[in-house]
């Protein structure tokens, strides 16, 4: 059996699968919509004959991804910056892991910066829960998207867990494609940004032979996206106040396609992407087996602090963290202005949602606040 055969469940569209791909977003129902919001100053039937004649991957992206991108930060962001990209090979490949605060813009917005920089895009995981739908599907694994099964169950967990981790390697080492991928099992809701540790050692299941080996051979890069106005921030707080106490939080029927278009059209002020360290260049060279799970921990740790302390911290999370103490700890970080302005946001949506003020305020307020505890313990 072939890789592309072995991987057909999971993996992006191959080269003779595009047209068709194109066929179906190009027919679809929500087309017309898709393209006048893209591109607004063209005609939609034009739209629609560009799309039908892309054939590769790297068409799609460049003549429409990168649009999407483009009009995403046009209407919603006042300012995208990356540093560390220079740091980086080009002709190298790179596990870029990151924190993951929005279902879509984490890894798409990334997509554009690394063109801008020379580098390729890479392949990204897509939560199979969010690959519903022909249009979503042909979007997605034309995009160089690939699933992740989420949820599944005991008796699965350990061969979807096998199989991403083969398919990661491959792409990594004989495709020649970087991946990005979340450092947990869906987004960050609390502020409170953790690899983990299961993770780290899905991606030495592929090659068992020596944890340190398998680890550094993937060229691990954390990555660490900060944003001033957290996407989907209510809906979080939401989210954390249904689930609070250990309930199990039941999303509704079409919740994560909310999510994802609330977190493209809120405005999110700043935005920054920080690019860390290649792990491989502090990581043993071997590990015994009996300190497999050690190392991992060791691994998962050095992530955590790579975006810990790159994290960039906006006024709105010194002002969060000063109304959450009751302090002015960091008064000199943001104006009056700028607390007044986020104690206004905070109280109107607040009241989009039915529970205890104190309780639904302390959610909120930790989202902001908690990058800058995590920043105040690496001091």
């Amino acid at each position: 059996m072939n890789a592309t055969d072995q991987f057909e469940d999971l993996r992006p569209f191959v080269a003779d699968e595009i047209p068709a791909a194109m066929q179906r977003i190009a027919d679809s129902e929500a087309f017309d919509a898709l393209a006048r919001y893209v591109f607004p100053h063209r005609d939609v039937e034009e739209v629609r004959r560009m799309v039908r004649a892309i054939h590769t991957t790297d068409e799609f992206q460049m003549s429409v991804m990168y649009h999407v991108n483009l009009r995403i930060i046009r209407r919603s962001i006042t300012r995208l910056t990356v540093d560390g990209l220079d740091a980086l090979d080009p002709g190298e490949r790179y596990l870029f892991i990151s924190n993951h605060r929005d279902i879509m813009l984490d890894s798409s917005l990334l997509q554009n910066l690394l063109h801008e920089a020379g580098h390729r895009t890479t392949e990204i995981t897509f939560g199979s829960n969010l690959m519903q739908g022909e249009l979503a599907t042909a979007i997605g694994r034309a995009n160089k998207m690939f699933k992740v099964v989420r949820d599944s169950n005991m008796h699965d967990f350990l061969a979807d867990s096998l199989q991403l981790s083969a398919y990661i390697r491959h792409t990594l080492l004989e495709k020649r494609e970087s991946i990005w991928i979340a450092q947990r099992n869906g987004r960050t809701k609390d502020g409170d940004d953790r690899t983990d540790r299961g993770i780290v050692k899905m991606f030495a299941l592929s090659d068992r032979t020596n944890a340190a080996r398998a680890i550094r051979s993937l060229h691990i890069v954390p990555v660490a996206v900060s944003y001033q106005w957290e996407p989907c921030d209510i809906l979080k707080t939401r989210e954390l106040y249904l689930s609070r106490g250990g309930r199990k939080y039941v999303k509704q029927p079409g919740e994560d396609l909310h999510s994802i278009l609330t977190g493209i059209l809120q405005p999110k002020g700043c935005v920054h992407f920080a690019i860390g360290q290649p792990l491989g260049r502090s990581l043993p060279d071997t590990v015994e087996a009996r300190h497999a799970n050690a190392f991992y921990r060791t691994v998962a740790d050095e992530i955590d602090r790579q975006i810990h302390r790159n994290y960039r911290l906006f006024d709105n999370n010194f002002i969060a963290y000063d109304l959450r103490s009751g302090s002015s700890t960091y008064a000199d970080r943001y104006t009056p202005e700028a607390r007044a302005a986020f104690e206004a946001r905070m109280q109107q949506m607040l009241q989009e949602i039915d529970g205890d003020p104190s309780i639904l305020k302390a959610i909120f307020l930790g989202i902001y606040a908690n990058p800058v505890a995590h920043g105040a313990a690496l001091k």
